[in-house]
């Protein structure tokens, strides 16, 4: 699932924020070292967190059906993840990272969820049936330190934003149904020990 999201970024920057224009796009950690390499101007969309988000997490399965509609079987509801992304801009003068970062910050302000045709179209996501949401620039509902992130990766502070991809994440196995009940067998006693009568019922 991680991924697809991180084709679907590079799918939608490079085809509707950086289209026509000579700019790499990586998801390497941007270290000092790292930068140090870089000659020519790059987008690093840098993945720094993944966990669950706990207030859309649904309990007990829920209900397959057949074409028929009748049950066939259970799946656990998926277990939704937020992805955070740290997009930062590096070529060799600052007016022109504030350009590049003005382009991603248009572009992903233009689209509340992942258009579903940036999705890999035989994968998890787009088999979800489900949007997935992005935010960019939100402050984060926990304590997170964007300057303490740069500390850790060992590189200067610069300007950055952040990303969040909330993403669907299925939890297997599916479980079949047991076939559905389609006639009742009664039994008629006389005592415990004698049977007088079967009779049997169909449902159909």
């Amino acid at each position: 699932m991680l991924h697809e999201v991180d084709d679907a970024l590079r799918t939608l920057l490079r085809t509707r924020a950086l289209s026509g224009g000579d700019v790499q796009l990586v998801f390497d950690a941007p270290t000092r070292e790292w930068a140090a390499r870089r000659n020519i101007p790059t987008i690093n969309v840098y993945l720094y967190d993944v966990r669950e988000d706990m207030g859309r997490r649904e309990l007990g399965p829920v209900r397959v059906h057949d074409e028929d509609g009748r049950v066939a079987g259970y799946r656990q509801p998926p277990r939704t993840y937020r992805l955070s992304y740290l997009v930062s801009a590096w070529t060799k003068q600052p007016e022109d990272e504030h350009r590049l970062l003005s382009a991603v910050l248009g572009c992903l302000l233009r689209h509340d969820t992942l258009p579903a045709e940036m999705l890999p179209a035989d994968g998890l996501l787009a088999t979800a049936g489900s949007a997935v949401p992005v935010t960019v620039g939100v402050p984060p509902a926990e304590p997170r330190s964007i300057t303490d992130l740069w500390s850790a990766l060992g590189g200067e502070l610069k300007p950055s934003l952040d990303v969040v991809v909330l993403a669907p994440f299925p939890v297997p196995p599916d479980l079949d149904a047991k076939p559905p009940v389609t006639e009742v067998e009664v039994k008629v006693r006389e005592s415990a020990s004698k049977v007088v009568e079967i009779r049997r019922k169909s449902l159909a």
